[in-house]
């Protein structure tokens, strides 16, 4: 059996790869349109899995949890794609480092999970990392690295996603322990993009604009697909603190394809800030 953090990390590159798809051939259209995009891509690789799994039994608790966790994923996915449009990829992705630092919280009220000490210690490395990744502001003032979050529109966006996803990460969790990975990966996101297009009326979106880059978008939809069935078998065997953290991985890969795709400045501090998050991972592995 594959160990589950080298499946985290697989799930960490995966949505690395998929966030500068879009922004590398997509960025051009509206948030809704990268996202509907994004999605109707991976619906056909989707459907083709789900079609060959077996169906799980499932429950009221079940039902409730995609229920309660499709309208904020569909609030952060949008969010999300709006910081892939405005900011650059190393200055943006970095700030999901904060996601298992919420998920500390919500996973303590929700599923009662616990984090050691030399987990908490990893968590708190990557938080820190993500102070290291403006570290040129310090000239201004040691708060300056913390404002520069405030003050970058895609920092802001991705610091209440973290939020959102430490949420959606532990209902989604308690969703697979009253189903299964692969099965609830599946149905969650076909639902998910089913309400998306439902918006489309409500769009300002140009009528066939998701036919273009047709070739990127299947490879996108590839991404898409092997990022969620690797999210969902990992945070299954694993606390979703943990699981998160390591996931968080994307947040190097990331930066290395601002730096080497798109061209992005201030790249050795952002490495440096990325390096001391996997110092954090590092010991989030050693002590689980």
């Amino acid at each position: 059996m594959v160990p589950w953090i080298i499946i985290a990390l697989l799930a960490g590159m995966g949505a690395a790869t998929s966030d500068a798809l879009v922004k590398r051939f997509f960025s051009g259209l509206s948030p809704y349109e990268m996202g509907l995009i994004r999605l109707l891509y991976s619906l056909p690789w989707m459907i083709f899995i789900f079609a060959f799994i077996p169906w799980p039994k499932t429950d009221l608790t079940f039902w409730v949890c995609i229920a309660t966790a499709l309208p904020l994923e569909i609030t952060a996915f949008f969010i999300y794609m709006k910081a892939l449009k405005v900011s650059p990829l190393s200055n943006s992705i970095p700030f999901l480092a904060f996601t298992p630092v919420f998920v500390i919280l919500t996973g303590w009220v929700g599923l009662g999970e616990r984090v050691s000490f030399g987990g908490f210690a990893g968590i708190i490395l990557i938080v820190a990392g993500s102070y290291v990744l403006n570290l040129s502001k310090i000239a201004s003032g040691w708060v300056q690295p913390v404002k520069a979050a405030f003050q970058e529109p895609g920092s802001r966006y991705m610091i209440l996603i973290s939020f959102i996803y430490s949420l959606t990460s532990i209902i989604g969790k308690l969703a697979i322990l009253h189903s299964e990975p692969v099965f609830f990966g599946t149905i969650y996101t076909i639902l998910m993009t089913a309400v998306v297009a439902l918006l489309w009326p409500f769009s300002r979106a140009r009528s066939g604009s998701f036919l273009a880059r047709p070739a990127a978008g299947i490879i996108l939809g590839l991404a898409v697909v092997f990022t969620v069935i690797c999210h969902m078998v990992a945070i299954s065997r694993i606390e979703a603190a943990y699981m998160i953290s390591i996931k968080r991985t994307s947040l190097l890969f990331s930066v290395l394809y601002g730096a080497f795709w798109f061209k992005e400045e201030k790249i050795r501090e952002r490495v440096a800030g990325a390096l001391l998050m996997l110092a954090g991972i590092f010991l989030i592995g050693f002590f689980t």
